[in-house]
């Protein structure tokens, strides 16, 4: 990189925030974005020009934003699990409100609805995936979070204050179980090492965990034995429902099972929302914030209003959680999931909650929808992060429908599919913002879309 493109400026001020987690300020007119900054703090920050919008970096801070306090966890900053530990909660909220807003500036909307706070900002999260690595270099074995830009190294975080003290308890005795093991971690360049993950579900409001240890290969029998003994034996608030090793051949640093092994138990628990019972199963998806979740879909309820004679189309529909939290405000309702386990949990929840008007559909949307024969009144959207296919867009719009749900939880996906919605008349007539995710830049956004 030629020196010409990177500059160094002392005393910037950080100005505002914009979407994903990025500080904005201004050097000689020109618009900087700095990972991690807060509006307020006043740096030294060495900027790399570029075509596609300059970059900057701290390299000293010279003032605190007002917005700072000490944070609560003792490894902020290493950890790559939180971005905002060190803000006051309601500005917090703050920033996530106007980023949510700079987006949207250029679309008209008929009602804004402000920004619900989670029920709770610690201990909400009720499913981890820990990492195995080390701490540094050649360190000793270590399990926990990555730490910020690092493909190995891991922060294991013993005072984590976004998850509950049983995960904290769970973490630190089965990596001092490994590490007495002689097991080492999985290295993918060097394929090398066995222990990939730890994940760790909960039902916040049952009170149900199971315990999942993902390796690269099958494990000793005798160490297997050993690991479910040590969780079995743990004084915990929550009831082990499962223990089970997952087996990981591939590459990527994800999990999947190659093979399943159940240790104890079963292999799903149970969560209650809203007065409805959900089995959640290894891999389901499931909100990460189950007091939040019953937050956002009463958002949903709101927008549908009081009426029990419409057909809801719930597209991108998961486990069906959504499509049975509004089933008592329609005569029908039917939900779309292109994965075959998500829609198999989705039927047995229904059947354990003896809902009996919403029919499950497995396939994509793109390609199921124009063979549904029953007509939506209403049409509900929760698609993955990176939004909706255009042609399925335009397939939906061609419904004509008058209201259509938005749930996104990516603002920049959701602006590009309303500016195509408004192009083909639809207006937002309702936006409002829930905070689910509490101690990060992440926020789930509603939108009621309305036809002219």
């Amino acid at each position: 990189m030629s020196r010409k493109k990177i500059r160094e400026y002392e005393e910037i001020e950080i100005k505002g925030f914009k979407f994903p987690n990025n500080g904005i300020c201004y050097v000689n007119d020109r618009e900087v974005k700095i990972k991690n900054a807060i509006p307020g703090q006043i740096v030294d920050i060495r900027v790399k020009k570029s075509r596609k919008g300059d970059k900057g970096q701290v390299i000293n801070l010279r003032k605190k934003s007002e917005m700072e306090i000490e944070p609560v966890c003792e490894d902020f900053g290493m950890c790559g699990g939180c971005t905002f530990q060190h803000i006051k909660y309601e500005d917090e909220l703050k920033i996530k409100e106007k980023m949510v807003l700079g987006l949207f500036q250029n679309i008209e909307i008929g009602e804004y609805l402000g920004i619900n706070e989670s029920p709770t900002s610690e201990q909400y999260r009720n499913k981890m995936e820990y990492s195995f690595g080390d701490e540094s270099k050649e360190g000793e074995l270590a399990l926990g979070m990555r730490k910020r830009n690092s493909y190995y190294e891991v922060v294991t975080s013993k005072k984590c204050n976004i998850v509950d003290n049983d995960y904290r308890t769970i973490l630190t005795s089965v990596l001092e179980y490994f590490k007495n093991s002689g097991e080492t971690f999985y290295h993918k360049n060097k394929q090398t090492g066995c222990l990939r993950h730890l994940l760790v579900r909960k039902g916040d409001n049952t009170g149900e965990i199971i315990i999942g240890l993902v390796t690269k290969y099958g494990l000793d029998e005798k160490l297997l034995e050993g690991f479910k003994k040590i969780l079995l034996d743990l004084t915990l608030k929550s009831e082990i429902k499962g223990i089970y090793n997952i087996v990981n051949k591939g590459v990527a640093d994800v999990v999947q099972a190659d093979e399943l092994n159940i240790l104890y138990g079963d292999t799903f628990f149970y969560e209650k929302l809203l007065d409805l019972k959900f089995k959640v199963n290894i891999f389901s998806f499931f909100q990460t914030n189950s007091k939040g979740a019953e937050a956002l879909y009463e958002i949903v309820n709101d927008f549908i209003g009081d009426t029990k004679d419409k057909t809801i189309f719930d597209l991108y529909c998961g486990t069906g959680t959504i499509s049975q939290i509004v089933s008592k405000r329609a005569k029908k309702v039917i939900g779309v999931e292109i994965v075959e386990e998500a829609i198999k949990d989705a039927k047995e929840n229904c059947k354990i909650n003896n809902i009996t008007n919403v029919d499950f559909i497995c396939g994509d949307v793109l390609k199921v929808i124009e063979e549904i024969k029953d007509k939506p009144d209403i049409i509900i959207l929760d698609p993955p992060r990176n939004g909706i296919h255009e042609k399925a867009l335009n397939i939906i719009i061609n419904y004509g429908v008058k209201n259509i749900i938005y749930v996104s939880c990516k603002p920049t996906s959701l602006l590009r599919d309303i500016e195509i919605f408004n192009k083909n008349g639809y207006e937002v007539k309702k936006l409002q913002l829930q905070d689910m995710f509490p101690k990060t830049y992440h926020v789930e956004t509603v939108v009621l879309l309305e036809k002219k």
